[in-house]
């Protein structure tokens, strides 16, 4: 019989399984489910980019692109990113578009990270940055950002954080789960540890276009001197509600692009055709969707933080992304055996803080990409179960 113990990846078995996927295989096996635990947008893609898509397959236009994605797209990136953020890429070197944000932040630490190299992340943040750092043989180093800095990254954390072994800092801000933004102030004082490095930057953008609040985004690119270290990410999952077309793009500088790409060339080949003919007409044709999906995303989150506050679970205003992220520990319950009660008792799905790493223990979080009826029944559920509970 064959022993699989000896064929598997060590590196891999010991990673374990995402956190998120837990709670949703549960309540896939119980009726009456309200869910606030998905990050996907509940509104359906624009119509203007699911014609464009059906527009490419009716002109058969359904062969490989390019290696870095469509001429057309990845200029139409350049004009976007130089438009809403500032930031001048030559498309043709400096801009290389993937099968979504996350095969850009894979193949980015695959192509900065050695053996040993350390690997510094803020967390809570997304699942996905600790395993592939490990998996590329990269240490973590976690930096658990706290609550009363509104989970922002600060640059006293981050100095004492640094090695000789350092060689990326991971930016996940707007931050899912936390909702923590960084304004200018909190990037320049970031860029100032950084400048005088040797570290690399991998800025994850996905909600750059959800802050709330009356600022916009700025992207830690834009500032002096960091665009030659910085690998900016992002795609159009999440702000123009396009989950499953499964495309991202990278921006860097042109010698770490050209690596990236390698990765890529081997791996992918190119990111699917139909979904960069429709990302064209994302860029270019729905700022005013965009923004109308942000000021639904923006009532909804005033409605999640009130209803949280209002039934004794302490929650700051979250100014990113879709994501509430309330304390729970006034229950005295860890962040999981709260999620796994209240799923049993009230069948509301939420995920517990600690699938985000260890620093998100004592809150959940709670999505509000869905529907006011959907907030307020699930809310309704979560205030009968701690009054049963109290």
């Amino acid at each position: 019989m064959i022993d699989y113990g000896k064929i598997l990846n060590p590196e891999v078995l010991n990673i374990k399984p995402s956190g998120i996927r837990k709670f949703f295989d549960i309540a896939e096996t119980m009726k009456d489910v309200i869910s606030l635990g998905v990050g996907e947008p509940d509104f359906p893609t624009p119509w203007q980019i699911r014609q464009a898509g059906i527009k490419s397959l009716e002109e058969s236009k359904t062969r490989y692109t390019a290696n870095r994605g469509l001429q057309a797209l990845r200029e139409t990136i350049a004009a976007y990113m130089k438009r809403k953020y500032q930031i001048t890429y030559d498309p043709a070197k400096e801009i290389l578009v993937t099968v979504g944000g996350s095969e850009a932040i894979d193949a980015g630490l695959r192509a900065t990270v050695c053996s040993g190299d350390e690997v510094i992340i803020p967390q809570p943040s997304y699942v996905c940055y600790e395993p592939i750092t490990q998996l590329v043989g990269g240490v973590p180093v976690v930096i658990e950002t706290r609550a009363e800095d509104e989970f922002k990254l600060t640059p006293e954390a981050l100095r004492a954080a640094i090695t000789p072994k350092t060689k990326v800092l991971i930016l996940p801000y707007p931050c899912n789960p936390t909702g923590a933004i960084m304004e200018r102030e909190d990037l320049e004082k970031i860029a100032a540890v950084l400048r005088d490095t040797n570290i690399l930057v991998i800025s994850d953008e996905i909600y750059a276009e959800l802050t709330f609040g009356g600022k916009a985004h700025v992207s830690i690119a834009s500032l002096p001197g960091m665009a030659e270290r910085t690998i900016v990410v992002n795609g159009f999952s999440k702000a123009f509600s396009m989950t499953g077309w499964r495309l991202g793009y990278a921006c860097g500088p042109k010698e770490i692009i050209a690596q990236i790409t390698k990765i890529h060339q081997y791996a992918i080949m190119c990111a699917p055709t139909t979904s960069q003919y429709a990302a064209i007409a994302a860029m270019t044709g729905c700022d005013e969707v965009v923004a109308e999906m942000a000021e639904e995303y923006d009532a909804r989150r005033r409605l999640i933080v009130d209803s949280f506050n209002k039934i004794g679970l302490t929650c700051r205003n979250p100014r990113g992304a879709f994501y509430a992220f309330p304390s729970i520990r006034k229950t005295g319950m860890s962040s999981e055996e709260f999620c796994e009660k209240l799923l049993a008792a009230k069948h509301v799905a939420v995920v517990p803080g600690t699938a985000f790493g260890r620093g998100g223990e004592g809150f959940i979080r709670a999505s509000y990409c869905y529907s006011t009826e959907h907030i307020k029944e699930a809310l309704r559920r979560i205030g009968e179960f701690l009054e049963e509970l109290s």
